[in-house]
């Protein structure tokens, strides 16, 4: 997916923060399998001739800005074509609905995708290694995230990007966010068109030629499979991330998110680098029982590090090796937010499972907005072998070594120095 987006992480995330698309842009629990036939469907009359409308003033626009023909612009989308169903799927959902961690979690981390993605791992396993020493990134989560996102490429998607977009920019449903997610969708229709212009060797800006460009690639390219939210690939990247992320793995000269491992890989790991993510650093902890009621007080739902690990520690809510970084946890000055995970019981009342986030939990929201999503790649990585804790080398450890610990030394060394001269003396 990525980056991806959704409508809320939980609770509702401020306005900019929906804004930013992440690497994906699909909910994994609705896609579809990538082996059945393409769907398009028309719309109603009316319905149709606006989003006719709206695409050609966007076209145009493209064409003016970019410089780029306008009629290889309305030759690639001489076909396009709204997918009712799409807007259906983008809808929030009802207000008796609860979100279920536990239901979320299971349909993730489950064997089919955890013994693909031990064979993906096997397969591999000397490119990962090496994406691993050069991003910093653990193998564990990369796999983690090609699995949810796609299980390693089974599930990338039914419909034509181009269509999905489309739709999206120019009618989407009546919701009250309905102004600003049309926007975000046209933005990348435009990215679209300026990827799939590039890999099909069109120069930007154009200058009003199309001197080199294959126009059969570039209608392929807008004609390719994706999510319902128009995230491409074993990644599910969406069109912007692919310009400004995705990243040639395999040497071959050009980026295939949809049959190269390889560009996969180093993308995703590329994404989450660019994002923040931080080497040899854990992810997220569990909170102690002891700190459940302290955990909920600061549970605010927002996607910010506002805590320190040190405060979490005096109220119990994370043990005290969990601020040793020689003992698999952080800095006691690093920061930390409280995730909340809600599931109901038997009886339907709300439940809820508490975690500490680390500055890498929002690394991996930001490919995904989602805290169920960054939390199941969290445990499906652990699932693969990834040992979710701190990893520092010898030399940073002992740089690491605080001031009081460094006269703590002194005064040991000049305690034993002294005694050495006194037996001397005597």
């Amino acid at each position: 997916m990525s980056p991806n987006f959704r409508l809320r992480i939980y609770p509702l995330l401020p306005l900019l923060a929906i804004l930013a698309l992440g690497a994906c842009s699909s909910t994994p629990t609705q896609q579809n399998n990538a082996q059945q036939t393409i769907v398009n469907q028309a719309d109603d009359a009316v319905t149709e001739a606006r989003y006719n409308q709206s695409l050609n003033a966007l076209l145009n626009q493209v064409s003016q800005t970019q410089e780029i023909p306008i009629q290889t612009l309305e030759m690639g989308f001489l076909d396009a074509k709204t997918i009712p169903s799409i807007r259906k799927l983008v809808l929030p959902p009802s207000g008796t609905f609860k979100k279920n961690w536990l239901a979320y979690r299971k349909r993730f981390i489950e064997p089919v995708r955890l013994k693909a993605g031990r064979v993906f791992l096997e397969e591999n396993q000397a490119f990962l290694a090496q994406v691993e020493q050069n991003y910093g990134v653990p193998t564990e989560v990369i796999a983690a995230i090609i699995g949810i996102e796609t299980i390693y490429g089974r599930q990338t998607g039914n419909f034509r990007v181009k269509d999905v977009l489309s739709t999206l920019a120019f009618s989407y449903p009546d919701t009250p966010n309905k102004p600003a997610r049309e926007q975000l969708f046209r933005d990348q229709l435009q990215e679209l068109i300026l990827l799939c212009w590039k890999e099909s060797g069109g120069q930007l800006p154009a200058k009003n030629s199309a001197q080199g460009l294959n126009v059969t690639s570039f209608k392929s390219c807008l004609n390719q499979n994706s999510s319902y939210a128009g995230a491409i690939g074993l990644p599910q990247f969406m069109p912007s991330s692919i310009r400004n992320f995705a990243v040639d793995g395999d040497g071959d000269g050009r980026i295939d998110l949809k049959r190269s491992p390889k560009d996969a890989i180093a993308s995703v790991a590329n994404f989450l680098k660019k994002h923040g993510w931080q080497t040899g650093m854990p992810i997220s902890f569990p909170v102690q029982e002891s700190g459940l009621s302290a955990a909920k007080e600061l549970a605010d739902g927002e996607p910010q590090l506002k805590h320190t690990i040190a405060e979490f520690i005096e109220k119990g809510i994370l043990s005290p090796q969990q601020g040793d970084l020689q003992l698999g946890g952080v800095e006691p000055q690093s920061k930390g937010l409280i995730i909340d995970l809600p599931y109901p019981d038997q009886d339907g009342a709300d439940q809820a499972q508490y975690f500490v986030g680390l500055n890498n939990f929002l690394t991996i929201v930001q490919y995904n907005r989602s805290y169920f999503y960054a939390q199941s790649v969290a445990e499906f990585a652990e699932a693969l072998g990834y040992k979710n804790q701190s990893v520092v080398p010898v030399e940073s450890s002992q740089k690491i070594t605080s001031p009081k610990g460094a006269s703590e030394k002194a005064k040991s060394k000049g305690k034993k120095s002294a005694a050495k001269k006194k037996t001397k003396a005597n």
